[in-house]
Formats: C-alpha cells, structure tokens, sequence
C-alpha cells in the first residue's frame, strides 16, 4: 500500500511554525488583544473550561482568560507537523506544548499538553488564521493553575 504524503513547500510549514511562535509570544505575555489575529471570528473551539465554543470572542472568555494568566513559559516544542491542502489553502498543524503551572499553594509543576490547529488563508501569499482549536493538557496535568499575572495593557494612540 502506497503511504499518503500531503505535499507542501516549506514556506507554508515556515509560516506554521511562525504562527504557533506568534501564539506563544502573546501568551506568554498575557495578549489577548495581540491574538485576536491569529484567530478566525467565527472559529470554533474545544477547551478545558468549556466544550464546544463558536467564536473567537468566546474562546478569549472562556479559555484564554482562565488559562494564559495563570502560567508561566508557555513555548511549542520545535518538532511541528502539518498537513496541507493541495491548494494550500488549508492546513492542520499539529503541536506539542510545555508551560509552568502553579498549584494553590504556589509550587510549580510541569504543565505539557498538545494542540490540533486547523488553519485557513485566502491567498497563498496569506498568513495562517486558525478556524478550529483543540488544545488539551496531557494524561494526569491538573486543568486548573492559580498564579495570577496581569493582561498585557494595549499600546496607546501614538503623540
């Protein structure tokens, strides 16, 4: 049997590969205006907190805000696989993360999990914008962290 290879250039995995970096930029620093991009409007998404939610702004309230200020040294790990369209339009990137979480008490654990990110663009000279999400925790990660970090403040209107 002939084994299924999705041919892709390396430029729409480079372009991957720069969207999970952008990603893990805005959650490290706590960005939610700064990510809004990097998600369709009307994604649809699984969490931890919620099952099935359609929308990015739902997203941000229900996963985003429960998770990015309660952690520390969120960051992909470099092997990323994707699958791409023939027209290239199309692609699923596959992940695995490692963050830092905190218990009540305050002590730190290890906080790995992985992510399935379906991604869109208009034209082959577009960036990625991921249209579905499902990110989850590993086996035995305890779901909730309690560190708590301000949101970054967004730039103010140049003088």
């Amino acid at each position: 049997m002939e084994e299924f290879v999705t041919p892709f250039l390396e430029e729409d995995a480079a372009r991957m590969r720069c969207w999970f970096e952008r990603l893990a930029e805005h959650v490290r620093a706590v960005d939610f205006a700064g990510a809004r991009p990097l998600f369709a409007a009307d994604m649809i998404a699984f969490g931890t907190f919620t099952d099935f939610m359609t929308g990015r702004d739902k997203a941000e309230a229900a996963q985003w805000r429960n998770v990015w200020p309660h952690i520390d040294g969120f960051r992909w790990r470099p092997d990323i696989r994707a699958i791409v369209s023939p027209d290239r339009l199309t692609a699923i990137g596959m992940a695995i993360f490692d963050s830092t979480g905190y218990t009540e008490d305050g002590e730190p654990y290890a906080r790995p999990g992985r992510a399935t990110v379906v991604f869109a663009r208009k034209n082959l000279d577009g960036d990625w914008v991921a249209s579905h999400t499902h990110m989850s925790l590993f086996r035995d990660v305890p779901t909730r962290s309690f560190k708590s970090k301000p949101e970054a403040t967004p730039p103010g209107p140049a003088s």
